[in-house]
C-alpha cells in the first residue's frame, strides 16, 4: 500500500513540475498570462456566485463556481501555452516534424525524407487520408524537393493519394500552429490494411535519411547535411 502511495505522490510531483515549467514557458511569450488567469478565475467565480445570492443558494453555487473557474483557467492556460509552443517553435527547421509526431493514432510520421544544404526539408506522414508530404523551408527552394519526392512516390505507390503541405506563413501556405487541423481535414480513403501496406512498401524503398541519426523536434541550427544528401 505504501508503495502504490508512493508512485502515486511522485506521479502527482512530476504532473505539478511540468505544470510549473509550461507556466514559467508561456510567462517567456506571454507576460500577461497570470493576470489573464486571475481575471478569468476571479469573475467565473464572481459571476456564479452572484447567480447563487439570487437564487438564495450562495454555498451550492459558489463551491459550483469555484470548481468552473479552476476549469476556465486550465482550458485557458492551455490554448495560451500551445500558442506560446508554437511561437518559439515557428520558423525552426524541423519544427513540422514535432507537430507531426504528435497528430495522433493511425499516422506513421518519417521525418526529413528529402533535404538540401538550406536545411529545406520534407517531411512524410502516411495514414487513411494517403500520404502526406509536409514541407518547410524557403517556398522557391523546397518545390523541386516535393516535387522530386512526389516522383517518387508515383513509382512506388502509384496507387495512393498523395497531399502536399507547405508550413509557413505566406499565401498559400499553412501556418505550424493549423498543421494538425488541416491534416486531419484529408478525406480518409484508404482503409488500415491498404496503410500497413503502404507503409511496409515506402519502408522498403528506404529513405535519404535512413543512416543518418536524427534528433526528435526542431533540428538543430548549426547541422549540415553531407555532400550525398543534397538534391
Amino acid at each position: 500500500m505504501a508503495r502504490k502511495e508512493t508512485a502515486a505522490d511522485a506521479a502527482n510531483a512530476g504532473r505539478l513540475k511540468q505544470i510549473a515549467l509550461t507556466y514559467k514557458m508561456t510567462r517567456k511569450a506571454d507576460p500577461k498570462i497570470g493576470l489573464v488567469l486571475a481575471a478569468v478565475g476571479i469573475v467565473t467565480f464572481g459571476v456564479l456566485l452572484a447567480i447563487g445570492f439570487l437564487l438564495g443558494h450562495p454555498i451550492y453555487l459558489g463551491i459550483l463556481g469555484l470548481l468552473l473557474a479552476f476549469l476556465a483557467m486550465a482550458i485557458v492556460f492551455g490554448r495560451r501555452a500551445e500558442r506560446a509552443a508554437f511561437g518559439q517553435m515557428e520558423g525552426q527547421p524541423g519544427a513540422a516534424a514535432a507537430v507531426l509526431d504528435n497528430i495522433g493514432r493511425g499516422w506513421t510520421t518519417t521525418p526529413a525524407v528529402a533535404m538540401n544544404r538550406s536545411q529545406d526539408v520534407v517531411h512524410r506522414a502516411v495514414g487513411k487520408a494517403g500520404i502526406v508530404l509536409v514541407a518547410e523551408g524557403n517556398p522557391n527552394r523546397v518545390k523541386g524537393l516535393l516535387a522530386a519526392e512526389k516522383k517518387k512516390m508515383a513509382r512506388i505507390v502509384a496507387d495512393v493519394p498523395v497531399h502536399d503541405v507547405l508550413v509557413g506563413t505566406g499565401e498559400g501556405q499553412v501556418e505550424l500552429k493549423k498543421l494538425r487541423t488541416t491534416m486531419l481535414k484529408f478525406p480518409r480513403v484508404l482503409t488500415g490494411p491498404q496503410v500497413t501496406a503502404t507503409n511496409d512498401r515506402l519502408r522498403a524503398m528506404g529513405d535519404l535519411m535512413s543512416n543518418m541519426p536524427l534528433p526528435k523536434g526542431p533540428l538543430p541550427k548549426g547541422m549540415r547535411m553531407p555532400k550525398g544528401g543534397r538534391r
